[in-house]
């Protein structure tokens, strides 16, 4: 026995500290291109150009949050840099994982790969660092590879410091460029990369990622809250994972199951049944109703906006349904009979009205100061929009003559002065064939290829008198100097006849485009005064009628 055991003196026992928990987002990160998910067609584009040895010395990955862009730049090293278990193995698209460069790579350890975040280190001198190491070869890697995240972050200066090196790199060195914002990536430094474009994950392939996590924690989860969870993470996985972590959480301590209810309490949207209901009552001018539903999400903590976001989210898949295409196979049985209900039994004019209020009013609930407010005044708008007779079945019944229509004409407009009127012979002593008056000379001018000149008459001239070949006008605004020496020399060149033209001083009548510009606006206010569309302005306020502008131009 030892002294310091017999004087009591020996160090007791520590207890092993456990291991800190890694949030689930970093503890499954992808370690092979087989897990990372959504990026297919980039897969199979890697493993091609590995194989035929055909490798870019420069890649630049860009995609929104979370798609795996710096996952798959070390997934890129480690398959560029795999010896294989028994260290003779070259690049390949599945690095084993086991040799030392693999394990060095993952654990962010490995002398010959660096990593650098351009948003703190985004000058030249960082990477004029980069640029002499450069020069060395790799010290126990095959590749020497720079992972730059965020690269949009470098300054002009950095770019350019960069761009020597980036077309022309040593052999062994290799460039993995990843940006949110490519954007703002120079274009001469994409032009020296090749392009990944990873695309955001789809819900349902996010939902599976996630139940294989929860079986991986030994957690129950329904899937209709897994399916929320992928929702909401608009096609991130990174967001995902955090937000399943965030629901296991809330679940409990006990091992409770994460619950649908939950997930959406947590994240504060809005109940889709409820909001299957609020549809509904919306769709059978329940104002009363459709008010107190949406005070109920309220109540709930439930966001406005959210609400009609939902709703824009129904009328989308109801007209889907329409069209045809398969249901969702996230969608409960008693959502896909009830959008299957209203699709048979709304209109596509209907759909895409309801698809516009809404949308609208989401927009104003946005920027609201009052968002229930602006919210309950939005639905208001879908239930009067929703008893309004549809505007095809009313064409129908107008041309039908069950509806009688009394739309007063544009009036017509009288002879402009030195113009014939239209059904009035041709002035004696005329030459048949001759035009009689502005419209007809602006069209003889067009008929013979002098199209600048038909404009001309058509923009300025204001008549005064037109008798056979002798016209007289006075002009809106001043002529151009040498027009009616032009207009005399093209008409004597296409009838042979000399035209005499002259300039008067009286005011004469409107230019050929204030005419019609007059007959225009006449006929949209007729069609505007007409019962159809009377009736479509006064439901939407902020409605324009297309195919008039405001000069009827």
């Amino acid at each position: 026995m030892s002294d310091d055991s017999f004087l009591g003196l020996e160090e007791p026992p520590q207890p092993q500290k456990p291991e800190a928990y890694r949030v689930l987002a970093r503890k499954y990160r992808p370690q092979t291109f087989s897990e990372l998910i959504g990026q297919d067609a980039m897969v199979t584009t890697l493993g091609n150009a590995i194989r035929r040895d055909r490798l870019a010395h420069a890649f630049l990955l860009t995609g929104v949050r979370g798609v795996g862009k710096t996952s798959t730049a070390r997934l890129i090293a480690k398959a560029l840099n795999c010896i294989g278990p028994d260290g003779q193995g070259g690049p390949t698209i599945d690095p084993c994982g086991v040799c030392e460069p693999c394990r060095a790579i993952a654990e962010g350890r490995h002398i010959d790969v660096i990593e650098m975040d351009a948003a703190s280190h985004t000058g030249i001198d960082d990477v004029r660092e980069i640029i002499e190491a450069s020069r060395y070869s790799a010290v126990s890697a095959r590749y020497k590879i720079y992972i730059i995240d965020e690269v949009h972050m470098l300054s002009k200066a950095a770019f350019n410091g960069l761009l020597k090196t980036l077309e022309e790199p040593p052999a062994h060195v290799k460039f993995l460029f990843a940006t949110t914002e490519v954007n703002k990536v120079p274009v001469t430094v994409l032009s020296r990369c090749q392009r990944f474009d990873l695309r955001r994950i789809p819900a349902d392939k996010l939902a599976a990622h996630f139940a294989r996590v929860c079986d991986a924690e030994g957690v129950e989860a329904e899937p209709e809250a897994l399916m929320l969870v992928a929702r909401a993470a608009e096609g991130s996985a990174r967001d995902g994972l955090s937000i399943l972590d965030q629901a296991i959480a809330h679940a409990g301590i006990e091992g409770d199951m994460v619950r649908a209810e939950a997930v959406r309490a947590m994240l504060g949207l809005s109940d889709r049944g409820a909001i299957r209901d609020l549809f509904g009552l919306l769709l059978a001018g329940d104002a009363p109703g459709a008010l107190n539903a949406l005070r109920g999400q309220y109540d709930l903590g439930v966001d406005p906006q959210a609400v009609l976001r939902t709703l824009l989210e129904t009328v989308h898949a109801t007209t889907l349904i329409k069209l045809g295409t398969e249901a969702n196979p996230a969608q409960s049985v008693e959502e896909v009979k009830a959008l299957e209900r209203w699709a048979a039994g709304l209109s596509f004019p209907m759909l895409h009205r309801l698809w516009q209020l809404i949308l609208r009013g989401h927009d104003e609930v946005a920027r609201a100061v009052l968002p229930i407010e602006a919210a309950e005044m939005a639905l208001l708008r879908v239930v009067h929009a929703s008893q309004l007779p549809d505007p095809g079945d009313l064409a129908r019944q107008i041309a039908s003559g069950s509806i009688s229509v009394n739309v007063t004409g544009a009036p017509a407009a009288p002879p402009a002065a030195g113009e014939a009127p239209a059904a009035s012979a041709a002035p004696e002593g005329a030459v048949a064939g001759l035009p009689r008056d502005l419209a007809e000379l602006a069209e003889f001018l067009e008929t013979n290829r002098r199209y600048q000149l038909a404009e001309q008459v058509r923009h300025l001239l204001r008549p005064i008198r037109f008798e056979g070949t002798e016209v007289e006008f006075s002009s809106s605004r001043p002529l151009p100097q040498d027009f009616v020496r032009e207009l005399s020399a093209a008409l004597r060149e296409i009838t042979g006849i000399n035209w005499k033209l002259l300039t008067g001083s009286d005011t004469g009548g409107q230019t050929l485009r204030e005419r019609e510009a007059d007959l225009a606006n006449a006929e949209r206010d007729a069609v505007l005064r007409s019962p159809l569309v009377a009736a479509a302005m006064q439901a939407f306020p902020d409605a324009e009628l297309l195919g008039w502008s405001k000069t009827g131009t």
